[in-house]
């Protein structure tokens, strides 16, 4: 008997720095029937919670971590496979991967951020994958490339999928040039420019997809396709009190509360999450960079720019995702758009939707940039 009708589940590495997972609660019993992609398990890390997939359909034969056990990446969770294997091949398969597993090396694995000078700014990227049209993932404002940390690497399974740090965010030059939108979506077509990619896929959250319909509107040749996630510039009205908030907000008790309007779930803001963000907050230039973009696409308690009538005039295929529960920019800013464009609304989720229902917006965005 061979061992390719057995497959693996191991911990994921979400995020750059994570080294383990808390495994939580499983989702199925041994003996279930599963299919590929189905949420398998549950896993809390150090930054959020999210659910570990099947990666091939079959049957659950055995959960080899407990749940409260502390696993570290590419480390065993559980054995999926035929009915008709023996227990015998099970035991051998789980009693080999234990006796040759190494943690140490298996979280060196990996591609590593990278950064590109664009008239001498710096833009730090992390690319997945190989081939294909790519995609490029477009944070949200005060984000970063981490923003993507459940998705990344699950759309990169046929194509290579970029993830950026906007001007003004995480690795990338915090000169932002007076912080309008036309800045971060020129810092987008530079990149591609940059690395040689002719035309791209799109996928822009929040601010994000403010700087993708942008970049499509000023460099249309490049854009293959756009889906946005909770998008500004679809609507008048965003929470303003966050965004100033966010600004502000210079200790953990007063950031929190903040980070917490951004999930339908607030419990899943962890204090990594919040340090994490403290952090990025307190580098040299990351205060100016952030009012001079806030102030680029907000005025009087209000979004200032709007793309709605610029939908019909678009070559490229749209998309809209958006969390019923967002607290950031309101649901209702899906309604009404024209009719080719695809709207998708996912129940349960606030304004980090990739983050809080990844599998679905995989499932989502996969399917429309094939």
């Amino acid at each position: 008997m061979t061992r390719d009708r057995l497959s693996r589940l191991t911990m994921p590495k979400w995020g750059l720095t994570m080294t383990q997972g808390l495994v939580t609660r499983w989702l199925v019993d041994e003996g279930d029937e599963v299919a590929a992609g189905d949420e398998i398990v549950e896993i809390e890390t150090e930054k959020i919670a999210s659910a570990a997939e099947a990666p091939a359909a079959g049957v659950m034969r055995r959960r080899v971590a407990r749940e409260g056990d502390q696993v570290p990446v590419a480390g065993l969770l559980g054995v999926i496979a035929g009915r008709e294997v023996p227990d015998e091949e099970i035991d051998e398969f789980v009693e080999a991967f234990l006796g040759s597993f190494v943690p140490d090396q298996a979280t060196e694995e990996g591609p590593v951020p990278q950064t590109v000078d664009l008239a001498g700014r710096a833009l730090r990227y992390l690319r997945h994958g190989d081939g294909g049209e790519p995609i490029v993932l477009l944070h949200g404002f005060g984000g970063d490339l981490n923003n993507w940390l459940f998705n990344h690497e699950a759309l990169a399974a046929e194509r290579a999928v970029y993830a950026i740090d906007l001007p003004g965010h995480g690795g990338s030059s915090k000169d932002v040039s007076g912080g309008g939108v036309g800045v971060l979506a020129d810092s987008v077509a530079g990149l591609a420019s940059s690395l040689g990619l002719s035309r791209v896929h799109l996928v822009g959250h929040s601010l994000g997809g403010a700087v993708a319909l942008e970049g499509a509107l000023s460099h249309p040749g490049l854009v293959g396709s756009i889906t946005l996630v909770a998008s500004a510039g679809l609507g008048d009205e965003i929470n303003i009190n966050y965004v100033n908030g966010f600004i502000e907000s210079a200790r953990r008790r007063q950031l929190k509360p903040y980070l917490e309007e951004l999930f339908g779930d607030p419990s899943l803001v962890t204090r990594q999450l919040v340090d994490d963000v403290l952090k990025f907050k307190r580098l040299d230039g990351v205060d100016g960079a952030l009012r001079a973009i806030a102030s680029g696409f907000t005025s009087n308690g209000e979004q200032k720019l709007t793309y709605r009538d610029a939908l019909d005039s678009l070559d490229a295929p749209i998309q809209v995702i958006w969390g019923t529960e967002d607290r950031i920019i309101p649901a209702s800013h899906a309604d009404g758009l024209p009719e080719h464009v695809a709207v998708h609304r996912i129940d349960g989720a606030g304004h980090m939707a990739m983050m809080e229902a990844p599998s679905e917006v995989n499932r989502v965005i996969a399917g429309f940039t094939t």
